[in-house]
């Protein structure tokens, strides 16, 4: 089959599409912009409806096929941006300084894009269409934002399909974990209160970056020596901030940093063994300190029929050769699994050319997964929601 016709003549308008969003990154519920011309691009498609303001910046489409089914699937694409300076040199970088789709979402926009002007221009299923454009991926909590402003109340959904670029140097590659595939996430924040001092009479001080940095290796010792080695956790202190003089010795230091996991028990004994030690470093060495978790992604659950589904239908887009059935999740997390805990689907990946990894200055998408991606968004609706006869 291949792309689908519809898309393959739009392959230079979606490259258009995704050439201005890349220009013009937004973060996080500030996707003010990239959500207009979302609306804007859903009516000039002749989409059903349109409502914009979910979750304060996402926007929803409803587009009814041919049939009059009362089966709904949904299809969900992210729009954020990072707060990254663009480094690629393209003629098309960042506009915004400091802001940058090193994610790849403006192409993740583009193809639900593309998808929606082939089923609203074709409407070959039987059922709707819920065309669900999220805000606020990045660890800011769109998805749970557009779930706390009701989205499957107000438009309900049977099952629900996400997919992600993976610039992996094999275009076209589908790939799929059953089960779970992306990690949980919490993020934590341990503030040390110590006692300052001159740089020049350090036994003055009761010094918070030497108790940091010890605090910092000792908490490596959750995975290595806490956890099982069949049970899969990350812990990463990412950011240690103190002191602002060459000559004095700060008052306070500040952890920061994130604990991945595949099960909720894993992540509770991890963070109950990083406030254990917080207090053991406070009582040691005479000061305040305060540790912070908050979980902010979920396990992602791809469901294995509905993963056997999706393989289906991205093998009439890219053939049955470039599916491909993953037996190893990934530690990195995605808020598209908020929306799989309410409702069943699956998150898939789709290579493209190029191999600098995502959240990179330096990352770029190939243009060329647009009609692709477009056409698997597509066809898993058509072949969920099949027409009689």
């Amino acid at each position: 089959m291949g792309i689908l016709p519809v898309i393959d003549e739009s392959t230079a308008e979606l490259t258009e599409i995704f050439k201005d969003l890349h220009a013009h990154p937004e973060i996080g519920f500030t996707e003010v912009r990239t959500s207009a011309i979302v609306a804007e691009k859903l009516r000039e498609y002749g989409v059903d409806e349109v409502h914009e303001g979910i979750g304060k910046t996402g926007v929803v489409g409803i587009i009814k096929g041919k049939g009059g089914g009362n089966r709904r699937v949904g299809l969900r694409a992210d729009m954020d941006a990072l707060p990254i300076h663009e480094e690629t040199g393209l003629p098309y970088a960042s506009q915004n300084a400091g802001v940058m789709h090193a994610c790849g979402h403006d192409s993740h926009t583009t193809m639900l894009l593309g998808a929606a002007k082939h089923l609203a221009e074709t409407r070959d299923f039987d059922g709707t269409a819920v065309l669900i454009f999220q805000p606020a991926e990045e660890g800011l909590g769109g998805a749970r934002g557009m779930l706390a402003d009701g989205l499957f109340e107000k438009f309900p959904c049977d099952e629900v399909y996400g997919m992600h670029n993976w610039p992996n140097g094999e275009p076209k590659k589908f790939g799929i974990v059953k089960g779970a595939a992306m990690a949980g996430a919490s993020f934590f924040d341990i503030h040390i209160k110590g006692k300052g001092s001159h740089g020049a009479r350090p036994e003055d001080s009761r010094d918070p970056l030497v108790i940091a940095a010890s605090l910092t290796g000792d908490l490596q010792t959750i995975v290595s020596r806490n956890m099982s080695p069949l049970d899969a956790c990350v812990v990463s202190v990412t950011q240690l901030h103190a002191g602002s003089a060459y000559n004095v010795v700060p008052d306070t230091a500040t952890l920061a940093g994130t604990i991945r996991y595949f099960k909720d028990e894993v992540c509770e004994k991890a963070e109950r063994r990083m406030k254990e030690l917080c207090d053991g470093f406070a009582l040691a060495y005479g000061v305040e300190i305060t540790c912070e978790t908050r979980n902010i992604f979920n396990v992602l659950q791809n469901d294995a029929d509905l993963s056997d589904a999706y393989m289906e239908a991205a093998g009439d887009i890219v053939g049955t050769d470039n599916v491909m059935l993953r037996d190893e999740p990934v530690m990195g997390s995605e808020d598209f699994a908020d929306m799989l805990r309410t409702i069943p689907g699956a998150y898939c990946t789709l290579g493209h050319g190029g191999n600098v990894p995502v959240h990179n200055p330096k990352f770029q998408i190939d243009p060329g997964i647009l009609p692709v991606g477009a056409s698997i968004m597509a066809r898993i609706v058509e072949k969920r929601l099949p027409l009689a006869g």
